[in-house]
């Protein structure tokens, strides 16, 4: 499915649109419209107007309108295959400019603090720290920005009640986490003790 299908089905709803309106030009003509009648008041076919040419016009009128909600089913699907397509592409597009970027860091990126305590029932707990790891990123804060613990602190301040991605390092292996800083019955907002890593 292609745009130029979308377009070439839209040209034969506008067409199906044009006839119809002809049509009912037709009627409009005779002025009898969709509905007025076709006899006299006793009985007899009216003869100030085409009678065969009405009938045939409001036939191919009933006959086009059926067309044209076959069509609009038609046009809506091959939108939403079309629309399917896009999202496909783009997400494979993402997926590929992710996977260049990560080629491109293959020297992986330096972590610059460590987590070294964790507290059960905290907020960092039920995301999956623990003690030992180490993190690569923290929010907006990455080896190249970070001066001290200062700016670590500043970013959970900031995201309270929101959800932070972190990257950490552990046993060799990057692990992505998403902690909500968040008030909870211990101190702090994440329940966990990072320090600097000494290089």
């Amino acid at each position: 499915m292609t745009m130029d299908n979308v377009k070439n089905l839209i040209k034969r709803k506008d067409d199906i649109e044009e006839q119809i309106k002809a049509y009912y030009d037709v009627l409009e003509d005779q002025g009898v419209g969709l509905q007025g009648p076709l006899v006299d008041e006793e009985g007899f076919p009216r003869a100030d107007v085409n009678l065969y040419q009405i009938r045939g016009a409001r036939h191919n009128i009933s006959c086009l309108q059926n067309d044209h909600k076959a069509i609009m089913v038609e046009i809506e699907e091959a939108l939403h295959k079309l629309h399917a397509r896009e999202k496909a592409k783009r997400e494979q597009d993402e997926a590929e400019a992710q996977v260049e970027a990560m080629d491109l860091q293959a020297t992986p990126p330096s972590p610059f603090a460590r987590v070294d305590a964790v507290t059960q029932g905290s907020p960092a707990c039920g995301a999956g720290l623990r003690v030992g790891d180490e993190v690569v990123e923290f929010g907006s804060v990455n080896a190249g920005n970070f001066q001290n613990l200062q700016n670590i602190a500043s970013v959970v301040q900031h995201s309270e009640g929101k959800p932070l991605h972190i990257v950490i390092m552990r046993a060799g292996q990057m692990t992505h986490i998403s902690l909500t800083p968040k008030r909870w019955s211990g101190r702090g907002l994440l329940g966990c003790n990072i320090v600097p890593i000494q290089r």
